[in-house]
């Protein structure tokens, strides 16, 4: 059977690299929102251990924990998964055009409506403290934690306000293509929070943690304004019901709260309750096995999705836009590629000594590190669908189609369910690390499938040609940073903090240097360009 004239075009035709202004525009935000994102997870790490050193497990922490997951849950159900699927394709399409008049007005109803019901929300939230704390608490908790948690909710609540505001206002930024403040945002959330805390620790005890979130959450809404100066900013009350804009926002994210609701109440129970079943601890080390998963992918998938999401929408609506639309979604799908493929094969050679110099102190054991490192190496099999997955999902929002994610999230859904319960008594928690690659591997292909259909093709992009040289080329490199691993292990035996950060350190330069130099010998022209960027820009 011969090939499609559309699949023979992208395996023969030369290279689509012609780097335009968009195309560089598209690199230099993506290199932005990847620098937020990485620095904001070392942040939010740092927060978690100095949290812990200060106050260690026990009733301290339980009580913040509970004060913080009311407003972050909130958050994330009413307003955080409007950003990217609702908030920023339908202000792209208004920032797309000449006069900028209907994208005030629309960001102003927006800003109406959310004071008029978070004020109502944080006030409920204020009144019934006691009760929302006990619940979330559970039965079991003490009442001395029930008490703190009380407190402590009713200065974290406020948050709520800020940061759902700061939503909108981010949304607003990315639709005009300025990424800088909102990229960073969530790094002066986290820097605020481990601020607060080493200040006043010592006269507010882990109160202080829930001082910082409070102010941080008003700092980074605040540092969002310098980039609005043109901006005509003045929240609107009278019909935010009725705007067209309101209305179409509210329909594509109704889906989207639907798989958030079936995450919160369906996926993550099945998880932890299987974790849990299979031994003491396999919760927690799925949880930071997680944790580490979302460095790369938050530096890859997250950065380049969010970078491109802005001209995805942009393109989707104009007339003549969809050979720009498939041109800007194939240069993100080889950009994920090329850069997703090393990092996964990276991590997997050095999953072991990466587990250890992080993990491995105080009760964590050498033992705790195979486990995880095991399980780290089963989500890695995942990492690159994941990866393609996420922007082939923000494609299908750029033309504001939120339905067709959250059905294919469903079937990925049951397929992650069916595996882990299906090997659970073979492999035990492994499964659920299994189950998850299946998850983005059913999500990822069928996405694919359907988005190209539905576009016609992604035309002479020659995808599949730039996968296979990013994944040969990584191949070869995790081969060469194994042997220098194993040449450092036998160096430096001991194992040290210090040697572990040798191994590290020595095994990830080895990986990169020689990725860069195979990769340009054999022809990874996106390398090449991204790498032309930073010279330029340097040099510049």
């Amino acid at each position: 059977m011969g090939l499609k004239p559309e699949t023979a075009s992208i395996i023969n035709e030369p290279a689509a690299i012609t780097p335009t202004d968009e195309h560089e525009h598209v690199a230099k935000a993506t290199g932005i929102v990847a620098l937020g994102n990485i620095s904001s997870r070392v942040l939010g790490l740092l927060r978690e251990i100095i949290l812990s050193n200060l106050f260690g497990p026990g009733v301290a922490t339980d009580a913040f924990n509970v004060a913080i997951i009311v407003p972050r849950g909130l958050y994330d159900l009413l307003i955080g998964g409007h950003v990217n699927s609702a908030l920023v394709p339908v202000l792209s399409e208004y920032a797309d055009r000449d006069d900028r008049t209907d994208l005030w007005e629309l960001v102003n109803v927006l800003l109406g409506l959310m004071v008029m019901v978070l004020s109502v929300l944080v006030i409920l939230i204020e009144i019934f403290a006691p009760t929302i704390a006990a619940i979330v608490a559970g039965s079991d908790a003490a009442p001395e934690t029930v008490a703190r948690a009380t407190d402590m909710l009713r200065i974290t609540a406020p948050a709520l306000f800020f940061l759902s505001l700061f939503a909108v206002m981010s949304g607003l930024l990315y639709s005009l293509k300025r990424f800088t403040m909102p990229a960073f945002a969530a790094s002066v959330f986290n820097g605020t929070i481990v601020i607060m805390t080493l200040v006043f620790a010592e006269s507010l005890g882990i109160t202080a943690a829930a001082l910082g979130w409070f102010v941080g959450a008003i700092v980074q809404f605040a540092i969002q304004f310098p980039d609005l100066r043109d901006a005509r900013i003045m929240p609107r009350f009278k019909g935010v019901l009725t705007h067209p804009g309101v209305r179409t926002i509210a329909i594509l994210y109704l889906p989207v709260m639907f798989s958030l609701g079936l995450d919160v109440l369906i996926n993550r129970p099945f998880s932890y309750n299987l974790a849990a079943g299979t031994g003491i601890g396999n919760v927690a080390i799925m949880v930071w096995a997680t944790t580490l998963i979302q460095f790369p992918h938050g530096l890859v998938a997250t950065a380049i999705s969010i970078a491109v999401l802005p001209t995805l929408s942009q393109q989707a609506t104009r007339q003549r836009g969809l050979s720009e639309f498939k041109d800007t979604l194939g240069l993100g799908l080889r950009l994920s590629t090329v850069l997703i493929m090393p990092a996964t094969v990276g991590l997997f050679v050095l999953a072991t000594p990466v587990v250890a110099l992080i993990f491995e102190h105080g009760e964590f054991s050498a033992g705790d590190t195979v486990t995880m490192s095991q399980a780290l190496r089963l989500y890695l099999i995942g990492l690159p669908f994941a990866a393609i997955d996420l922007l082939l999902v923000f494609a299908f929002y750029a033309r504001q189609d939120t339905v067709t994610p959250a059905i294919i999230g469903v079937v990925s859904l049951l397929a992650y369910m069916a595996t882990a319960l299906l090997l659970l008594p073979v492999v035990g928690f492994l499964s659920l690390m299994i189950a998850d690659s299946v998850k983005h591997f059913v999500h990822g292909s069928i996405s694919a499938v359907v988005l190209w259909r539905r576009v016609g093709g992604l035309g002479r992009q020659r995808l599949v040609t730039t996968t296979i040289r990013a994944l040969s080329v990584s191949l070869v490199m995790g081969g060469l940073a194994y042997l220098a691993l194993q040449g450092l292990e036998m160096m430096f035996p001991a194992r040290t903090t210090l040697n572990e950060l040798i191994y590290v350190a020595g095994g990830g330069v080895v990986g990169v240097v020689v990725y860069g130099l195979l990769g340009h010998w054999s022809g990874l022209e996106e390398l090449h360009w991204m790498v032309e960027l930073v010279r330029r820009k340097l040099s510049g």
